[in-house]
Parts: structure tokens; sequence; C-alpha cells
């Protein structure tokens, strides 16, 4: 069995190759790649059931059809991608023409989390290749099913010097991150972000970083109610709530409180039935300790609906928790499960004061009819990126770069937006030999005049 620095000894030499520069190549391990994935379809739905109980629906709308959809756009328009794109030149460099260079960076390190371990493996892995790189991925540990399926299919359509997933825990990641890359996509908790990014820091190496946060969801009181449930159920306890750009707590209007969390029972029963425990729909958590990390936030909370817990079973019932102090254990990190904290305001700067209290969010929602109060809370506060009257669903669109600020990460991906960050954007000026402009050479006497009027004219 071959070390981690033999296998990624064979990526560099096979990257010099410049064998991963042929677009036609890159198109053809594309392809590959997407019939493989389509012949394991069954497997894939499988694992993830295995991993965390999830639904065969679940597992396509939220990771195996937005696989294939990264496929097919990459596979179309990669060509288009890959050519050198012309831009307009400057006085400066005339006379001459100016471009743009897309070429990969060399050598890449993907490193997926558990919470959607398909998905958020293959969508980076797939814009890498299409750029033109090598790649080695670490799947998550936690999710082991999933590991082994996307181990099977990487092993059936890459060789080992294109790409290579390597399993195992933290001292797998550990030996991973000691070696040299040319660039590392990193998806997972802030601690660990802060650790791959040391960790890159001692080559200088450039780094994506897919991070989270507590993301907030405003809502006030011009909105009809039960659609505004509806969607928060959606896109809260989709996952059992184990998803970065859920909201992490809800700032509601406080007039209309109850009235809000009166909906969101009634939707939470609608969609997993009054015995939500036998509902096939229902994710469980990822593991036990993960379990009793959400246990523990209960304590001390006023529950309003759920909390019904099995640790044995990793099962947490959809819980709804009222007015939490803001230090409290529940509003001190990122949930990452199916706890919705419910907030209240009375004016806009009881939401600054909630808002401000933490750190630059991954996502941001607000719920309202009232345009110029939605366009003042997008536009006041920073964050990664955000819908208004729904959830997550700006991750679905590939055209929106996907990313955090601040503590929420940095860099972003998706569709083309990914394929250029797995992209060295390289300038080139062909001049030409036609005429010889004189006047940026010395001798400079007389001539600053003219170079103003120059740059007035031109620049």
């Amino acid at each position: 069995m071959k070390t981690i620095p033999e296998l990624i000894s064979e990526q560099k030499i096979f990257f010099k190759s410049e064998k991963t520069k042929d677009v036609n190549y890159r198109i053809s391990l594309l392809k590959a790649l997407k019939n493989e994935v389509i012949s394991n379809e069954q497997a894939i739905y499988h694992a993830l059931y295995k991993d965390f109980k999830k639904s065969e629906f679940e597992t396509f709308i939220s990771e195996y059809g937005l696989v294939i959809s990264e496929l097919n756009l990459a596979i179309k328009n990669l060509k288009k991608w890959s050519k050198p794109k012309r831009v307009k030149g400057s006085i400066l460099t005339f006379p001459s023409a100016s471009y743009i260079y897309k070429e990969p960076y060399g050598n890449v390190l993907i490193i997926a989390p558990w919470n959607y371990p398909f998905l958020l493996a293959l969508a980076p892995l797939i814009m890498a290749i299409a750029a033109g790189n090598t790649v080695v991925l670490k799947p998550s540990e936690l999710t082991s099913n999933t590991a082994r399926v996307l181990t099977k299919i990487i092993g059936n359509v890459f060789p080992e010097q294109v790409v290579v997933s390597i399993e195992g825990g933290i001292e797998v990641s550990t030996t991973l991150l000691e070696q040299r890359w040319d660039y590392i996509f990193f998806t997972g908790s802030v601690p660990v972000g802060k650790i791959v990014a040391k960790a890159a820091a001692v080559h200088l190496t450039p780094v994506t970083l897919e991070l989270g946060g507590k993301s907030p969801c405003i809502i006030d009181d011009s909105i009809k109610l039960k659609l505004a449930a509806k969607r928060i159920v959606w896109g809260k306890f989709l996952n059992g709530g184990q998803t970065c750009i859920a909201p992490d707590y809800l700032v509601v209007k406080s007039e209309i409180k109850q009235n809000l969390i009166e909906n969101l029972i009634v939707e939470i029963e609608a969609s997993y039935g009054e015995h939500i425990k036998n509902s096939k729909d229902f994710p469980r958590i990822i593991n036990q300790r993960n379990a009793q990390r959400l246990d523990n936030m209960l304590n001390d909370s006023t529950i309003v609906f759920g909390g019904d817990i099995d640790l044995e079973t990793c099962y947490l019932c959809p819980t709804l928790i009222d007015e939490p102090e803001l230090e409290s254990e529940v509003m001190k990190d990122e949930i990452f499960g199916p706890i919705l904290p419910i907030l209240t305001y009375d004016t806009e700067n009881d939401i600054d004061k909630i808002i401000s209290h933490f750190e630059k969010p991954l996502s941001f929602y607000v719920f309202s009819n009232n345009k110029s109060f939605a366009e003042r809370m997008i536009t006041k506060y920073s964050f990664g990126g955000g819908v208004i009257n729904d959830l997550l669903i700006h991750f679905g669109n590939h055209r929106l770069p996907f990313g955090g600020v601040g503590a929420s990460g940095m860099g972003a991906y998706h569709g083309k937006h990914g394929f250029d960050t797995f992209s060295h954007h390289k300038s080139i000026v062909k001049r030409k030999n036609w005429i010889d402009p004189p006047v940026r050479y010395a001798p400079y006497n007389g001539k600053l005049k003219l170079l103003k009027t120059l740059f007035r004219l031109f620049n």
C-alpha cells in the first residue's frame, strides 16, 4: 500500500506531464465520473440511509441531483470556460492585445465534511478536475458508508495519479495537511478551518474555507405566517438540521411570535406526522457524541415544542426554544441540529443588538413583504449569501457564488465560480512590433505633459 507522500509524489509527476491541461482529457474524465455516479445511484442512496437514515427524496434533492447537475454543467461548458479571454488594453501597453489565461494550480487537497458527505466531496472535486488539477480527496470518517462509496467510485474512474480518495480519521487529515499543496479546499467547522489555514500558511498555499456560523432568520409582521412557517420548517429541519446554511435562530416581531410558533408546530406535524420518530422523512443525528452535544443545549431552555431525544438511536425531535439568553449554551456556537431558538424584536435596534452579538454568518434570511425593510436588512449586515422569503435556495443556483465571509469562510465556488476558484488567472500581454512609441523611454525631459494628456484621454 502506497504512503500519502508517495501518492502525492506520483500526482506531482503526472501533473508535470501536462496531460491534465488537455481539455478533452478533462471532459473524458468528467463523463466517466458521471456514468459511474449514475451506475451507483442506489448504492449512494443506501449509504446515506445507513449514515443518516436519509430518505431517497432528500438525498436526491440535496446531494445526488446537484452532483449530476454540476457534472452536466462542467461537461457542457468546459471548452468555453478554458479559452483565454481577451480584455481591453491600456495606453501603457499600446500596441498590444491583453488576455486572461486559466491554468490549473496543480495538486489539490479537498477535505470534505460529514453533513452532506457525497455532495460536498464531489462538487468541489468536479470543478478541480475541470480546471485541470490533480486531487486528493479526504472524505469524512464519520460517514463511513458514504466514504466507501466515494472511494469506490473514484477508484473506478480515475488513475491514482489524477484523483485518489484517502479514508481515515484525524491522523490521516494531519498527515495530509503536513504535505505541500498547490491549493487546499476545506468544508467544515470554524475551529478546524483555523487549523487548515494555519497549515496552509506554512507554504503560503491558497485556500478556500467553507465554514458556518449562526445564520439568522428575521421575520416581520407583514409576511403570511403559514407560508413562512412551511418554508422555515423545510429549510431548518432538512437533513435533521445538520446544514451549514440552515437558520440557526429566528428573530421575529414580538407581537406575532406566538402565532408563528403555532404555525411552525402545525407544519412540523404536517411534514413528519405526530409520531416524528417513526417518520421515514426525518434523518438522524450523525452520531451519539453530537446527539449528546445537542441534548446539552436543551438544559435550562424553555422548550415550546419537541425536546424528545433517544441517544442510542441518535434521534432528536424537531425542537423549538423560546427566548434563550444570548449567552446561553444553545446560542454560543452553531447548533447544527434540529433545534430552533426563537428570539423577538420590537425595533430595528433590537435586531442589530442580536445580529451584532455574533460573527459574520454564512447565510442570512429575511421574511417580509416590506421591500424597503428587507433591503435594509440584507445591505446592513455582512454575510456569505442569503434569501428573502425562503431558505437555502441560493445554494441551488450555480450562477451564484457560494461562500462565506469573515469567520464563516473565505473564497467561493459553484458552477463556473468553482472552475475559477481552482484556476489561476494568468495575465498575458501580446505586444506588437509594428510601432514602438518613444514616450516611455529616457530621456524624459519635455515628455511629462504629453504623458499626462495620454493618461487623461485613454485610461
